[in-house]
């Protein structure tokens, strides 16, 4: 089988979203309510309204495994993914979960341009490629392999 790729592009996926090269921009989450960290934290700080929607789910709750909630942001819509159980160290990914609510995000947004950073690759620990790979499993399923856009973080200073 040839490996297909998620288109990707360099910048910042906040500045990007906010000049309006998306529609939707996704991010993981864990089900502690905790934005505390990567893009998350970014997230909460630029979109509050994104916190305040995770704010009012159930901390700790295993169920938000594989759901999203969604905030909306002068027309952009941030998807709080909760693709992760717990916050830490080492792997918190869960590659279940992430098949799981991109199953939903692709169904649910299949008409929008998604942006993306490299979720559950970061502070969650899992490996890139099993990740990429679960997603364009789920894109490609759907006949939409050319909505979702890979955001790889480069800041003004390099």
């Amino acid at each position: 089988m040839t490996f297909q790729k998620l288109q990707t592009r360099n910048g910042n996926l906040l500045q990007l979203a906010d000049d309006g090269v998306f529609d939707v921009i996704v991010h993981g989450c864990n089900c502690f309510n905790e934005m505390g960290a990567g893009i998350a934290k970014q997230i909460k700080s630029h979109y509050p309204e994104a916190y305040e929607v995770d704010q009012k789910t159930t901390k700790g709750d295993i169920s938000k495994l594989g759901t999203y909630t969604i905030a909306e942001h002068n027309g952009l819509i941030i998807v709080n993914a909760y693709t992760e159980y717990k916050y830490g160290r080492g792997k918190q990914v869960d590659y279940e979960a992430i098949q799981q609510v991109f199953h939903r995000i692709v169904r649910d947004f299949s008409d929008k341009k998604i942006g993306i950073p490299k979720i559950g690759a970061g502070y969650g620990g899992g490996r890139w490629k099993i990740i990429h790979d679960i997603i364009y499993k789920e894109m490609k399923e759907t006949g939409k392999t050319n909505n979702i856009t890979v955001v790889i973080y480069k800041s003004n200073n390099r």
